[in-house]
């Protein structure tokens, strides 16, 4: 079955409304991530107590390739790279997360072993819950656990399709989707992603990445700065991007956000 025509099976199954509450945290701060704005009120309010607010300082690892995830993180803003490290330390990221998105959706299944590395991109902030109190809470929340059941889903064909990408296309056309990705999860314009990270993240060399940057601003599409990346020209990078971004974007806006 295509990949595409799994989306409308899940979207009817657990659909997200399309008015979402004000909520806050325990702080009494805005809770902007969508999962927890999406569950039902009486699920929130059991978790509310249990949700630290936490900053998300950039290049923060939330759990490590092999080892144990021991919270469930809701991001507010900022984005997450979700990487997978050879033995010999070479990377590459298979996925992102953002505030859509709930980083450690395994835990909602009492699963704690994690397959990747998950690690701070974009700095940011959020909530967390420890992967104990979340066990404990999970049976009376269906609303969280179908939502996990979905992004999960989300996360396996999202790195299918990077898979592909990484094998099959341009590095220009691969910076160009990757750039797309970043700007949706964060909304913004501005990047602060210097090209060694760039290349970490498509698992290239820095001198690839660069020269791939390069072609891109001569075009007119994004513009190099020191330690970061603007994007100038929207729909032309849409066009330069390879046809990966629009099947990403199908995944996640249809089982995610809709």
């Amino acid at each position: 079955m295509a990949l595409q025509e799994l989306v409308p099976q899940v979207r009817a199954v657990t659909p997200i409304p399309a008015v979402l509450p004000a909520r806050t945290d325990r702080d009494g701060k805005a809770v902007l991530n969508t999962v927890l704005l999406s569950i039902p009120e009486h699920e929130f309010s059991l978790l509310r107590p249990s949700l630290e607010p936490v900053p998300l300082p950039r290049y923060q690892i939330l759990y490590d390739q092999s080892g144990t995830i021991e919270y469930a993180h809701f991001l507010n803003n900022g984005m997450i790279s979700l990487v997978v490290i050879t033995g010999d330390g070479r990377s590459v990221e298979v996925g992102i997360c953002g505030r859509q998105e709930l980083v450690g959706p395994s835990l909602t299944f009492g699963v704690t072993y994690a397959a990747m590395r998950a690690i701070v991109q974009l700095p940011g902030n959020g909530l967390r819950i420890s992967s104990g109190v979340l066990a404990d809470k999970i049976d009376s929340c269906p609303g969280l656990r179908r939502m996990a059941e979905r992004l999960l889903l989300t996360q396996q064909l999202q790195v299918a399709q990077l898979a592909a990408c990484n094998r099959l296309h341009e590095v220009d056309q691969r910076l160009a989707r990757w750039l797309l990705m970043c700007q949706d999860t964060v909304d913004s314009v501005r990047l602060p992603l210097t090209h060694e990270f760039i290349a970490q993240m498509l698992g290239t060399g820095r001198p690839t990445v660069t020269i791939a940057a390069g072609v891109l601003e001569r075009a007119g599409l994004i513009e190099n700065t020191r330690g970061a990346v603007q994007i100038t020209n929207r729909k032309r990078l849409e066009d330069a991007a390879c046809e990966c971004y629009g099947a990403i974007q199908t995944l996640r806006s249809g089982l995610v956000m809709q």
